[in-house]
């Protein structure tokens, strides 16, 4: 791509995914049930099922610092249907999470999410659901400049936000802001962690005036007022093209197989037409319609449990 290249560009680079660098390892299988296969399990293949038992996994009326954006239910959504859907893989079971295990788990080790808005919003989900199951514990919550720090002090773990929209390094030059695509000089705040969950997606790429119902066959259609998941596991529009691009780069990685893990969320994020804020995202009023972000409680806590999955299948 030209060296020159300003944010106005058009990049086709744009993928709704996100990767972990650093405790994890590429192979890890969630435990499946007794008489399921966990070895052959894929976490990101299967469907949304209705269970109004097990979820929400905590209410946001009891996360004292819940973001207005992702609070549906306090800006006034007045239907709560989004809240009781579980992910349940073909071939598998997904562990509902289980926060004293994970607290357990990352006892005094540190945890960096980097990335763009859907970063604070599982970042918001992460922090949610353990000051859920511990609510009487102490925790202090910070931010500076682009960084925000979670503390549960009574088991040492940090969970830390940082905003970056787009990973890479952008300068001031002559013609204005300008992507380094081969530069990520700013990584080196990111030592020092134990676990990082790197997220990049719709700052890359912008598609004008076209509606997310194009995508469900529902050309008229947005997310307001969209009350379940798409059925089934097959999203209609399929996947962004740039996914193979990623899934090809981290294939061909020197440290893939002893490092990086692929959280493959796309598909099972795309289904859940209906979790988005819509016109309850708060900040943005009601007449905006936003069907970018989720709602909490929602998809993000889903996003969790696999990256708890994940960890606890390769023993960390």
């Amino acid at each position: 791509m030209p060296k020159n290249m300003g944010l106005k560009s058009r990049i086709s680079l744009a993928y709704a995914v996100l990767f972990i660098w650093g405790l994890l390892q590429a192979k890890g299988i969630a435990k499946g049930e007794p008489n399921e296969h966990p070895s052959d399990c894929d976490l990101f293949q299967g469907s949304w099922v209705y269970d109004d038992t097990s979820y929400p996994l905590y209410n946001t009326s009891t996360c004292p610092f819940i973001q207005k954006q992702f609070d549906c239910q306090g800006n006034g959504r007045p239907d709560k249907f989004y809240l009781h859907y579980r992910w349940k893989p073909s071939a598998c079971a997904l562990p509902k999470f289980d926060s004293q295990d994970f607290l357990r788990r990352m006892k005094g080790k540190k945890i960096l999410f980097v990335g763009d808005s859907l970063s604070v919003n599982q970042w918001q989900s992460l922090t949610c659901i353990l000051h859920a199951s511990v609510p009487k514990s102490k925790y202090t919550l910070s931010t500076n400049n682009v960084l925000s720090t979670f503390i549960l002090p009574d088991y040492g773990i940090s969970i830390v936000l940082s905003r970056n929209n787009f990973l890479v390094d952008i300068v001031e030059e002559k013609i204005g802001r300008v992507l380094k695509l081969d530069s990520i000089a700013n990584g080196s705040a990111w030592k020092g962690y134990d676990v990082l969950i790197f997220n990049t997606w719709h700052w890359w790429l912008h598609r004008g005036k076209m509606q997310p119902g194009e995508e469900w066959k529902e050309p008229k259609s947005t997310c307001s007022g969209q009350t379940e998941p798409v059925k089934g596991s097959v999203y209609p529009a399929g996947l962004p093209p740039a996914v193979t691009v990623v899934k090809e780069v981290l294939a061909n990685m020197s440290t893939t197989a002893e490092a990086v893990t692929l959280l493959d969320i796309t598909t099972l994020s795309q289904l859940r037409k209906e979790g988005h804020p819509s016109r309850y995202g708060g900040i943005r009023g009601k007449a905006k319609i936003d069907c970018s972000h989720w709602c909490l409680a929602g998809v993000p806590d889903t996003w969790n449990e696999i990256l708890r999955a994940i960890l606890v299948t390769n023993s960390v």
